[in-house]
C-alpha cells in the first residue's frame, strides 16, 4: 500500500504536472497558472497534507 500511495504522490506531484503539461505543449505561464491553482486546492487540500 506504501509503494501504491508513493506512485501517486510522484504522479500527482504539482511539479510533475507542470513538467506534463509542458510536455503536452501548454505555453509556461499556463502552466504554472494552472499547478498553482491545482497545488492550492486538489494537492493540497484533498490529498497527501
Amino acid at each position: 500500500m506504501k509503494r501504491f500511495r508513493n506512485y501517486l504522490q510522484h504522479r500527482l506531484n504539482p511539479v510533475h504536472m507542470y513538467c506534463r503539461l509542458m510536455d503536452f505543449g501548454l505555453a509556461d505561464a499556463r502552466a504554472r497558472q494552472v499547478c498553482s491553482v491545482y497545488e492550492r486546492f486538489i494537492y493540497k487540500g484533498l490529498l497527501f497534507h
